[in-house]
């Protein structure tokens, strides 16, 4: 862990290095993640999401597309995301465009979820004002009944969604508040990385 990580010259791989890392040595979520959005206002909105895939194309969360998130990235298909492994004493900042994963990998993915989370994802009007916690539950319990034991299709309003990083900025902490930050950086997707020391 205490190898100099500048000398790296691929974002993914030392990425998945880092994730590695903090899946063996953080407690809880490794792959939580901070995504920023904004809204039809400009106004910056932002939440806690898990990261579902991560490759040379980008980094995936799955979601409800007409929740805020989902509409803002529709509206506005450009994100940033933050990583912090606080007990590795680390984080990775993503900045980018944003485009729908295939059909055939949400289908892929749903069907790895719990029935449980299934299930929620049909009941659940994510962000939508709620009545009550009752009415929630009745939503559980409607579509329980309703998919039986059978398989639980995707529901067409849930799919996921890929970051495609034009900014990768690896962040660890060292004494004196006198960090390392190395920022990779290119104009397009398809552009090969440039790579910068940043100031603390």
């Amino acid at each position: 862990m205490s190898r100099d990580f500048s000398d790296d010259n691929d974002p993914f791989q030392l990425f998945s290095t880092w994730l590695r890392d903090a899946e063996a040595g953080e407690p809880n979520d490794p792959n939580a993640m901070a995504l920023a959005t904004v809204d039809s206002d400009g106004l910056p909105d932002l939440r806690m999401v898990l990261l579902k895939g991560h490759d040379q194309q980008g980094f995936v969360f799955y979601t409800n597309a007409e929740s805020a998130k989902g509409r803002e990235l529709t509206a506005n298909p450009q994100a940033a995301l933050l990583f912090h492994w606080k007990s590795l004493r680390r984080q990775v900042r993503v900045r980018g465009p944003v485009e729908a994963v295939s059909d055939a990998e949400s289908d892929d993915y749903f069907a790895s979820r719990p029935r449980g989370s299934q299930i929620g994802a049909w009941a659940s009007r994510q962000s939508a004002a709620l009545e009550s916690r009752f009415a929630l539950e009745k939503a559980v319990a409607r579509y329980t009944a309703k998919f039986g034991l059978g398989a639980i299709p995707r529901p067409p309003h849930w799919h996921g969604f890929r970051i495609v990083p034009l900014a990768i900025e690896f962040w660890h902490d060292r004494p004196f508040r006198l960090h390392d930050r190395i920022r990779f950086s290119r104009g397009t997707k398809d552009a090969p990385w440039s790579k910068d020391r940043l100031y603390p």
